[in-house]
């Protein structure tokens, strides 16, 4: 008779699985929403028609500055985002902080190009659920 020396096998449940893929999802989605946000400031900062003008808006910025903050944040954002594809505490915290900056950012920009800030917006809050769920975050087993 032959013995199995095999260690044990954790039960995974699904929610967990799906959650640690989500995790994945979610440094993907930093690093494009920071590649996205690169690619608006630029726009923003070149003062092209990309942009309309707006009236009285409470939180009007010149659209070199939005730009200026896109450029920035963008960059950030996808660094943290390779952060969280390498597994650092330090992307998952970044990421957090970030998203939530973003929502923050983005909700300012709306007037400007409503449609992109919401979709970012929704993004960015998949985004926070994903890296503060994730119970496997930081342990020696990555993607």
């Amino acid at each position: 008779m032959s013995q199995n020396t095999a260690p044990p096998r954790r039960p995974t449940s699904s929610s967990a699985a799906w959650a640690s893929g989500g995790t994945l999802f979610a440094g993907v989605l930093m690093l494009v929403t920071g590649f996205m946000d690169v690619f608006q400031g630029i726009a923003g900062i070149a003062e092209d028609d990309v942009y309309t003008r707006v009236g009285d808006y409470v939180f009007k910025f010149d659209l070199t500055t939005w730009g200026w903050i896109h450029l920035i944040l963008g960059v950030v954002v996808a660094i943290a985002g390779f952060g969280i594809l390498k597994g650092a505490e330090w992307g998952r915290v970044a990421g957090i902080a970030l998203a939530s900056l973003n929502i923050l950012f983005q909700f300012m920009f709306l007037p400007y190009q409503p449609w992109w800030a919401l979709f970012s917006m929704a993004i960015s809050v998949f985004v926070i659920w994903a890296l503060a769920t994730d119970d496997a975050y930081g342990r020696e087993e990555k993607f």
